[in-house]
Order: C-alpha cells, then structure tokens, then sequence
C-alpha cells in the first residue's frame, strides 16, 4: 500500500515506524528537514520537505498513486486543506485527518462530507484519551482497558499481586473458580518486560502484567482471580483543565465527586461555565498547600493531564507522596514512560492511543478495531472472517487446527450478541469478529494473510 503521513511528528513518525516494517511504501512530509533526516536515517522511507497541503509538495510525495493520505500536522487547518487537495487534485481513495479543535468536531458530520471537506476519518486524539482515561476509572486496578467488537468483548491488563487467588497456580485452575456461565481467556503475560505466551500449564507470578479478554460483564469477577480488586473510586482530581482534563471531567462529573485545578483564571472561568457538578479550582496542582487544602488524601484517582510531560511527573509523584490512592499521568515522550517508576501508576501515551485508531484504517483486509499494546511492543486487532472451508483459512475450522504464527494468539470470538472465549474447540465462521493478541508485530503481515479470503493453501 502507498502511503504518504503528512506531519513528522510524534504520531507521524511512531505510524511511519510502524507502517514501513509492514511492506507498505511510505512517504513523510514536513517542513522540519531534521525530524525528516532522523527518520530516514533509522527507516526505509522517502521523505518530502515542504507544506503538507501545497498541491507541489503532494505532488513530489506521490499523492497521483496514492492509496492513502494521513494528515498528522499539528494544524487542524492544514490536515484539513490536505485532504481537500488530496481529493480535488488527485482523487485520493482514502484520506484521514487529525482534528484536534472541539469547534470543528462538535460540527464534524455536517463539515465532513465529501461535497465539503472530503476527510474518509476524523481521529480526535483528545476523545479517545478521555475515552481511555474514563476506562481506567470505570475498572479500578486495570493498566489497561480496550474495548472490541462494539464494547460486547474487552481486553484488560492487570498487575498479579500476592494475594491473587491464581497466583501461583497453573492458568487453567481459573475455570474451576468462577461460575459456569462466565469464562475468560489470558491473551498473553509480560514477565519482566519479556512475553510469554500463555498455556494451561503456565503458572501465574507476583508482578506478573496479564493480558486477559472476557465478556464486558464479566471483567471484574475475573480481575478478582488475578488481583485483589479495588474498591469502586468515587473522588477524582484532575490537573490541567485544558481540552483533555475539561472533556475527561464533562464525561465522569455524573458518576464521581471531580475537581480541576487549573492556572489560568480566564480557562477556570469557561471551564466553570461548562461544567455543571465539577468543583474548578484556579491555582497550580505543583503547591502542596493547595493539594492539602483540597483532601489530596482522600483522592481515589489523581489525573495529571497538562500539556508538559515534566509537570505531569512532578505533580503525580507529589500528590502520590501525599497521599493520592492511584495516579495517572499523561506522558507524550516515550523516553519519560521508560523511565517512571512506582509513583506513577499508570503512564498514558497520547501518541500510541492514536496510532492504534490509524491502524484500524491501514490495516489490510476486514479489521474493525486496533489496540497499540505496552507502548507499541504489542498489538490487538479484531478481523471479521470472511469466505467458506474453500476460500478461507480460517472459515469452517476449528481453532487448534488453524497454524498461527509464533507469537500469536486467538483470545475471543463475537458471533452477532455471542461472545465464545477461545478454546481448540470453537470452530470459526463466516461474519465472526476474531480478536487476536500478536506479542510480535512483525507477524501481522502473516495473519493478514491468514485471514485473506482466495489467498490458496500451501
């Protein structure tokens, strides 16, 4: 597939990273000749000095044979204009673009029509980070929470304590605990870092980050297998009251007791506007006075979600030392989310939760969702299997006679309302919503080809 991204920043460079070790050919724009020289030197890529909507520098990148434009920019007004040059001056089949500004997506199915501004997706990395964020508190104790197949199946990651009733015990001893009518599935465990493809015989350990997929409505009873389960949160405070912490507060004020701090008087003043059962608070998260004052102590959740990496870890790692019960930290340089330790719970990756949503849209044949996993070391994708035993691979069979590749695992299947856990036994059919857990990207290539409907059999 021809590619060109748009933007060479840090979505548009981790996507081309991701995308040029997948046989794709890819070509990055920007104006910035040293991200373009850094890229080339570590990726198989072209590059294209220039603006990202003049129609001579898509012309140089290629735009008349290209199959996809991904304007990645840090201007919503120039993604935009580069889809509509895409679309007049080379009718580009797939164009999507990164809105950021809650003005043009509060008004995104009038504005983005192909008669208007021809955008085929609209990523909002705002949106999906609340929607992450809002995932973490809905499930106390996760380190991740991604939903599949219209929310009907979820993958949550948790940290196996001492205390976990599995810990200790071999995976298949987990059946024998929970009541007949609810089962799950561990996609994968990453022991120090280093993964480890799960069996029945596979033993559970203290530190342990598992990777398990179940029904919606059966998380919590699982997670309580793996963890002693924390109690449901109530107080959340929230530092940074900009387009994330706003819309993050806007979506949990209904369930939860919330408070923002913000620095500027103006933003407070919008924001008290906006809100209707969210306490704003005008001063800095950084002065431990104003954390005391305000109960840092009984805080259930802290979210540190300002716009600069090294204030987010500063002001988590002072509201966990006074007493905060869970951090969670939003964290755009990757080298800053190697390096945190046990103060911050939970490391968010603006960049990693967006390239997940490209993916979905990149990824060759009938993919319906994308999760990037542990800041892009692992992936989970749902595929829909198409075809008959004739023309598919994976159709009509069932799954202990389908050849995975190494370092992949089938975890659920969603058969229309039915959600089947995977087990040898369950056999695939035509329309069913597979979800796959690859421990090793490079095999993605691999299960595409798997699940191709006429691809032959060897």
């Amino acid at each position: 597939m021809k590619i060109i991204i748009l933007g060479a920043g840090q979505v548009g460079g981790t996507l081309a990273e991701h995308l040029a070790n997948e046989q794709n050919d890819i070509t990055v724009v920007d104006t910035n000749s040293n991200k373009l020289r850094a890229l080339q030197d570590r990726l198989d890529i072209g590059t294209v000095l220039g603006g990202a909507s003049h129609p001579g520098t898509l012309y140089k990148a290629g735009a008349e044979d290209a199959d996809m434009v991904i304007a990645v920019t840090n201007s919503d007004e120039i993604n935009m204009m580069a889809c509509q040059v895409a679309q007049t001056l080379f009718n580009t089949p797939t164009k999507i673009s990164r809105v950021r500004s809650p003005s043009y997506l509060a008004y995104q199915e009038q504005l983005f029509k192909r008669e208007h501004i021809p955008v085929d997706v609209i990523i909002g990395p705002e949106q999906l980070v609340t929607r992450s964020i809002e995932q973490l508190i809905e499930n106390p104790g996760a380190l991740q929470v991604l939903d599949f197949a219209d929310g009907r199946v979820q993958l949550v990651a948790v940290r196996a304590y001492h205390d976990g009733l599995i810990v200790g015990q071999e995976l298949r001893e987990i059946r024998n605990h929970m009541p007949k009518n609810m089962d799950t599935r561990v996609a994968a465990i990453f022991r120090q870092n280093r993964p480890i493809i799960p069996e029945g015989d596979t033993v559970v350990e203290a530190g342990d980050e598992v990777f398990f997929l179940a029904a919606r409505e059966h998380i919590r009873a699982v997670m309580t297998e793996l963890r002693k389960v924390d109690k449901p949160y109530k107080r959340v405070m929230i530092a940074g009251g900009g387009n994330i912490g706003a819309t993050l507060a806007q979506s949990i004020e209904h369930k939860y007791r919330v408070k923002v701090i913000e620095r500027s008087y103006d933003r407070c003043k919008l924001l008290s506007e906006r809100l209707r059962h969210t306490i704003v608070l005008n001063g800095s998260a950084s002065e431990p006075q104003l954390l005391s004052q305000e109960n840092i102590e009984a805080c259930d959740v802290f979210c540190a979600l300002t716009n600069n990496d090294e204030s987010n870890i500063m002001i988590s790692m002072l509201a966990k030392r006074m007493g905060a019960k869970k951090v969670i930290t939003l964290i755009a340089n990757p080298a800053y989310a190697e390096l945190v330790g046990d103060e911050i719970d939970i490391a968010i990756s603006p960049q990693q939760i967006t390239i997940g949503s490209l993916l979905t849209h990149v990824r060759r044949g009938d993919v319906g969702n994308v999760h990037s996993l542990r800041r892009g070391a692992a992936e989970a994708i749902e595929v829909t299997a198409h075809g008959d035993p004739y023309s598919s691979r994976v159709v009509g069979r069932r799954l202990d006679e389908i050849n995975l590749p190494d370092g992949v695992t089938i975890g659920a299947i969603v058969r229309k309302d039915e959600v089947l856990i995977a087990h040898g036994d369950v056999v695939i059919e035509t329309d069913d919503h597979v979800i796959i857990f690859l421990v090793d990207k490079s095999k993605i290539s691999a299960v595409e080809k798997l699940f191709a409907v006429g691809f032959g059999f060897f």
